[in-house]
């Protein structure tokens, strides 16, 4: 807590500096002709790796998945873009961050940086470079699993973001291809030097944080960029002491320290501190919960033209008609194949242990890049009933690995939550959580275990009943949306399921449901009032703030100036991060809100209206790294419409009472057979639907005399239509 008392945070550092401080470190323009005068580096690896581990084995299957996209075609014209190079360098720099590279750099290709012949008209690299990850302990079953791979899996991560920004840049009408070590005609010892990231020692390169402790992998492009400097010889050595304090806004070595220092089982935030309870603290009535088709889904319902043609006109591109939205997407639908794979015919013994395992599968999904990670049972109806073509589901695993991926606090703080920059966040959490989630897959399969990923591209499972399971969170007044503790709704989900013998987490407490009941910040900024401002409801079984779906993915769908939306998100009190860089109020609330709840009735109303004052929710500059661009008809260009550019409005006044929810229960839901038929949405329908809304309390006295659930909890069988 000392440096952020002691010294400035990073509130006004640009996004595009990267979480090390490269800026601090001197440079050396002769460098260049130094470097040019090496020799080059030999070919490390063939690109197809020699069998392995089963874990060794996941990653490369992914590995070599990934390396069909590092080439491609450029859109059939260029985007309209800024002519001064630091500008796209922002962009292109900022991206490689937002993907999670550890330090990015750029500098000009000559022929001297060839393996073999030259990519016509490239004449810029962009160099990635991803940090190691962290060694699971000794006596840790997934110590055994990952020996040997800490470099293979930083390379597929740094390949990853080469990827999606060569397929970014060939979005804006650009030649572009990715390479690394095994699969790839660059030196990248030599782009390490010239883009600034690598100083030469000896026969090694090391770089002035990170030793040789990263993988790397580049973009070679004829799009013309602001080149990096090579480091001097004085910039071995980047580890001082403004660098353990974070001077300048760059992540602190103490911070790092700190992350370091924590078992490798455990995320970076303090979860195990979390008050743990034996079931959700919203109601949920498990035998009441009905168990819903695909087919159900607003956004399903949009894609099959229950909401009208221009609904579903957008339903394909609105979340992907950003350059670097659809760069990923790529990538996130050829991994879908490899959800289902062959399972080993015989168990491994060493993996019958289920606290040992579950240590383990922890440790293994933040090895891979998970931020937070819980275990729950999969209840029944957390299963859909069909799958989009109308088939029945049958529940199939007993155990859900559930992991939240973050997306992003600092490109939130630049954003207004529904501009351009909205669907590549989520676009961004589903890739990297497909990824996580694949491998794992992959590998339990190897050991025995059936498993199978549950993504944003095809899940057979609901995942907010398992975010409550699995402690992640308590149900929030966003909705139908989970808020941790120590990232608030900032995140997306993916889900394992499996068999793998485990140890289910419990349930959290941390005050949630008293903050929301008095604070309404979301409902107040959400540009299309979806959200509640009144009390929870029961809502097929389930207790909840219950938001205005279909007038929530009307928005989403159809917003013209940005992409989807995640307002809520951006504007919620409880969206910070919470490390030892965080401001030392933010680090003092959210002890007190996690510890002392018992203070919640002094502090939730100063908490909320501090909020505020101190301007949450507005953007910040400082953080803006991208450029506004649409994809129409295959071509980037200025968005037509323009780009959102909200802040918040304190003074907005509602009349809660006259704020109306349309609610479609089971019984209105289309039926799971209805694929190609069109099943109008009646929102007079969903309005008048309120008045059988039970309140928890009713619910439970209800139950108390013994009476069944609601009628309208029942889901259209197939080959019946939806009541109205």
């Amino acid at each position: 807590m000392a440096r952020a008392m002691i010294f400035s945070s990073n509130a006004q550092r640009p996004f595009h500096w990267g979480p090390f401080p490269l800026e601090r470190l001197a440079r050396d323009p002769a460098g260049v002709a130094a470097e040019l005068a090496q020799p080059l580096a030999g070919r490390a690896g063939t690109g197809h790796e020699p069998p392995g581990t089963p874990f060794a084995e996941a990653l490369s299957a992914y590995l070599t998945l990934f390396r069909q996209f590092r080439h491609g075609e450029p859109a059939r014209a260029r985007a309209p873009l800024p002519d001064d190079p630091e500008i796209r360098t922002r962009d292109i720099k900022g991206s490689a961050y937002f993907l999670d590279a550890g330090q990015a750099g750029i500098c000009r290709l000559t022929e001297a940086c060839w393996r073999g012949a030259p990519q016509p008209g490239h004449t810029h690299g962009i160099v990635i470079l991803v940090e190691h990850p962290r060694l699971p302990e000794a006596g840790n079953p997934a110590h055994l699993w990952v020996r040997g791979t800490v470099a293979q899996t930083a390379t597929l991560r740094a390949m990853e973001i080469a990827i999606c920004l060569a397929a970014h840049i060939r979005q804006m009408g650009f030649s572009a291809s990715a390479h690394d070590r095994a699969a790839g005609e660059l030196d990248l010892d030599r782009l390490l030097v010239l883009a600034g990231l690598g100083v030469r020692n000896g026969n090694t390169l090391c770089n002035p944080f990170l030793d040789e402790g990263f993988a790397v992998a580049a973009v070679s492009t004829e799009y013309e960029l602001e080149p990096d400097l090579p480091l001097a010889a004085s910039a071995r050595r980047g580890r001082t002491l403004g660098w353990w304090v974070g001077t300048g806004g760059a992540t602190s070595g103490l911070e790092r320290r700190r992350q370091l220092r924590r078992a490798t089982h455990l995320s970076r935030y303090p979860m195990e501190t979390v008050r743990r309870v034996n079931a959700p603290t919203t109601l949920v009535i498990d035998d009441e919960v009905p168990r819903v088709p695909k087919r159900a889904s607003f956004f399903e319902r949009a894609l099959r033209g229950d909401l009208g043609d221009k609904a579903q006109k957008e339903r394909p591109r609105f979340a992907y008609k950003h350059p670097l939205a659809a760069s990923m997407t790529g990538l996130i639908r050829a991994m879908v194949p490899r959800q289902d794979g062959p399972v080993a015919a015989a168990h491994d013994p060493a993996t019958l242990d289920a606290a040992a395992n579950t240590r383990a599968i922890k440790s293994l999904s933040y090895f891979l890049g998970a931020d937070l990670t819980g275990i729950c049972e999969v209840p029944r109806y957390a299963w859909f009933s069909h799958r989009e073509d109308g088939t029945p589901i049958e529940p199939y695993h007993r155990h859900a690995v559930v992991m939240l991926i973050d997306q992003g606090y600092e490109t939130m703080e630049g954003a207004s939550g529904d501009d351009f920059i909205s669907g590549a966040q989520s676009m961004r959490a589903y890739m990297r959580g497909g990824e996580i989630a694949g491998v794992m897959a992959e590998f339990l399969r190897a050991m025995g275990h059936p498993a199978r990923p549950q993504t944003n591209a095809d899940s057979d499972v609901l995942h907010i009943p398992l975010l409550l399971w699995a402690g992640l969170g308590e149900l929030s007044r966003i909705g139908e949306l989970v808020l941790n503790p120590f990232v608030g709704p900032r995140f997306k989900s993916v889900v394992l399921t499996t068999d793998l013998p485990l140890v289910p987490d419990q349930p959290v407490d941390f005050g949630l449901q008293y903050f929301c009941s008095h604070c309404s910040k979301c409902a107040r900024e959400c540009p299309c009032d979806a959200i509640s401002f009144g009390d929870k409801v029961m809502f097929n079984g389930y207790e909840m703030w219950k938001p205005d779906v279909e007038r929530c993915t009307r928005y989403r769908l159809t917003n013209r100036r940005g992409l989807a939306c995640g307002r809520c998100m951006k504007t919620c009190p409880l969206n910070k991060v919470v490390t030892l860089d965080s401001p030392w109020y933010v680090q003092v609330a959210n002890w007190l809100g996690v510890n002392a709840m018992w203070l919640e009735p002094l502090l939730v109303p100063i908490a909320t209206r501090l909020d505020d004052w101190l301007g949450h929710g507005v953007r910040v500059p400082a953080k803006k790294w991208w450029l506004d661009l649409e994809i129409v008809d295959g071509v980037c260009v200025l968005p037509p419409h323009g780009a959102n550019a909200r802040d918040i409005d304190p003074g907005r006044k509602i009349d809660a009472g006259r704020h109306k929810v349309a609610y479609y229960h089971a019984d209105m839901m289309p039926a799971p057979d209805t694929v190609n038929v069109v099943v109008d949405v009646d929102r007079k329908a969903g309005l008048a639907a309120a008045e059988k809304v039970e309140t928890p309390a009713a619910a439970l006295a209800r139950r108390a005399r013994g009476e069944p659930a609601p009628l309208h909890y029942r889901p259209v069988p197939v080959g019946q239509k939806a009541n109205r």
